[in-house]
């Protein structure tokens, strides 16, 4: 399954990457201006597409009965690498494997252990898997950061991703403002009172967890994402319709 990232999930991403816990559906969806149930379905696209590919616990070892953290940096040969991360990966104690394009310090093991003899034996254990240790390094502190690109801009930011066409056409993905012109409008009488600007067709409303395809009687909400073709350059002027008015 292929998903784009657009930025509605590039904020999912950072917002669950910043602290996974204690952020639900509903607070990103109040944050981006979406639905919960959008936002849900996004997450299980991302899940399903192997961009989320899991939940991890960020866990101070020293702070637990100063166990002892260790970084094992070590070298694999090229064809065996994946067999020999995956292998590392059953050693007890071993809590991260990194593989890394090169030919050389290719895998970085980190491992945890009671004690130095503890960490002793997980090195012995890595070494006769076939794994030639480089280095080793007592790891002092872990720290993890969100994404900042992914994060929400200083100022109002509608959600939208642009993509050209040949013909000089454009498609956009956005969000519809809480009280942009177009939310509560049919598009029927969107395209009668002129908001819709001539040349520029919804082709697709994504709202919860469906997407639709749009007729005339479609009613456009707010936090609906609408993908919108444009017969020629989006103007300012063609994204009013779906922008809160802040003149």
């Amino acid at each position: 399954m292929s998903v784009r990232l657009d930025e509605v999930n590039k904020r999912i991403i950072h917002a669950l990457m910043d602290d996974a816990r204690n952020t639900s559906a509903p607070m990103i969806a109040e944050e981006v201006g979406v639905s919960p149930a959008t936002i849900r379905n996004r997450i299980n696209q991302l899940e399903d597409a192997g961009i989320i590919s899991g939940y991890h616990a960020n866990v101070n070892f020293d702070a637990a009965n100063g166990m002892l953290t260790t970084l094992y940096v070590a070298t694999a040969p090229v064809e065996e690498r994946a067999r020999l991360a995956q292998q590392s990966r059953t050693i007890a104690g071993v809590v991260n494997v990194r593989e890394f394009v090169a030919g050389q310090e290719n895998l970085h093991v980190l491992a945890v252990g009671d004690d130095v003899d503890a960490i002793n034996d997980i090195g012995r254990e890595l070494a006769a898997l076939g794994l030639e240790i480089d280095d080793e390094k007592m790891v002092r502190t872990d720290q993890f950061q969100s994404y900042q690109p992914f994060g929400p801009a200083e100022t109002h930011q509608q959600f939208s991703d642009y993509v050209s066409l040949t013909g000089g056409n454009e498609v956009v993905e956005l969000t519809v403002d809480d009280d942009a012109p177009i939310a509560g409008m049919t598009l029927e009488r969107a395209g009668e009172e002129d908001v819709l600007e001539d040349g520029v067709l919804v082709v697709s409303i994504e709202r919860d967890d469906a997407v639709l395809t749009p007729t005339g009687e479609s009613e456009i909400r707010a936090g609906d994402i609408l993908t919108v073709l444009s017969r020629g350059e989006f103007t300012d002027s063609t994204l009013d319709a779906f922008e809160t008015d802040r003149r």
